[in-house]
């Protein structure tokens, strides 16, 4: 052990400098992890640039070309954010002819978010555009990477999941 701490000429063991190296992947990984999600995000931002839409747009006519005639409030949630935010983007997606408000019986308040036709069309090419990028980059990868990949992924979402429902500290 002696011969470790000379090595590293910190004073702390062995134990110590495994911990510090483990954390020092850990923030790697994590870094790694925000720079790819920062290219992975601009290189999609430029393909549905091509057909006209913004991210947003593209979130919430691929949301809806999978579950039509869900509300404002159902579609935020489904989106991770707030029922003003997709207030607005819906507005402006009616007024571009994109997706329509249609009366729920029994309820005043409310709407189901329906796709026009020309909203079902830029979803559609927004869809291929994305499939072909991932099938471009992470369909490079063997299947026994991507099962790896995807156990990986959900232990890192389960572990989020986790710290989200505990408690805050000093809350």
């Amino acid at each position: 052990m002696a011969g470790k701490v000379a090595e590293t000429g910190t004073g702390m063991g062995a134990g110590t400098d495994a911990m510090a190296n483990a954390e020092a992947d850990v923030m790697r990984v994590w870094f790694r992890f925000l720079r790819m999600h920062q290219r992975v995000s601009m290189a999609m931002t430029a393909r549905l640039r091509t057909i006209g839409l913004s991210v947003p747009q593209f979130d919430l006519l691929s949301t809806l070309s999978e579950r039509e005639g869900i509300t404002q409030s159902e579609l935020a949630e489904k989106l991770y954010v707030t029922k003003g935010n997709v207030s607005g983007l819906v507005d402006r997606l009616v007024e571009a002819g994109m997706v329509e408000r249609r009366a729920i019986a029994n309820d005043r308040r409310s709407y189901a978010l329906h796709l026009t036709a020309h909203g079902r069309e830029l979803a559609d090419k927004g869809l291929e555009a994305q499939r072909h990028y991932v099938r471009g980059t992470l369909g490079k990868l063997g299947g026994s990477d991507i099962a790896q990949l995807d156990r990986l992924i959900l232990a890192w979402r389960d572990a989020v999941r986790r710290d989200l429902a505990a408690p805050t500290p000093g809350a």
